[in-house]
């Protein structure tokens, strides 16, 4: 199975000069865990829910904040970002995203085209997700329906989408 076919192609991205303090409001109202950093339509760099939380102070917004902790949330984007992250095509496998994310100890890819823009993301969620779909339509509709977590809707409303893109 190709990437193409399960990757989130509507990617939310943000530029290398936006603040923390805008990083931390998308993760805050969304689902999901990485953002690709781009500078003209090119993919730059990642940054993981986790890495701002390293980037940040865990002074913020509790009683014992300081200035200071406020003016981290003034950095930008490519001061914490993952500079050329690893990347994927959207020609590759989901075995060879898979085995690459394992090797790399990563958990999600961006999908660029030859010329380094970004056309998508795959996560391990959306690997599992493909996993266990193909496990079911190989094992069959009878055989999905006796496991404890079938459910009307096939594995998407055991494993739902958790990304706004897409939605």
């Amino acid at each position: 199975m190709r990437l193409d076919s399960i990757m989130t192609r509507r990617v939310v991205t943000v530029d290398m000069d936006d603040t923390l303090t805008i990083l931390w409001e998308i993760f805050h109202h969304v689902r999901f865990h990485h953002l690709p950093v781009v500078e003209d339509n090119k993919l730059r760099g990642i940054i993981s829910d986790r890495d701002l939380l390293g980037a940040s102070s865990p002074f913020v917004n509790t009683l014992a904040e300081q200035r200071r902790d406020l003016m981290i949330l003034k950095k930008r984007a490519h001061q914490i970002m993952t500079r050329k992250p690893i990347t994927i095509t959207k020609e590759a496998s989901c075995e060879d995203a898979t085995r690459l994310m394992l090797r790399a100890n990563i958990s999600c890819l961006p999908v660029v085209s030859s010329n380094g823009q970004i056309e998508g993301i795959v996560t391990w969620r959306d690997l599992l997700r493909a996993y266990c779909d193909r496990a079911a339509s190989e094992e069959g509709v009878e055989r999905a329906k006796e496991s404890p977590f079938w459910r009307p809707g096939g594995m998407d409303s055991v494993f739902p989408a958790r990304r706004l893109a897409g939605s």
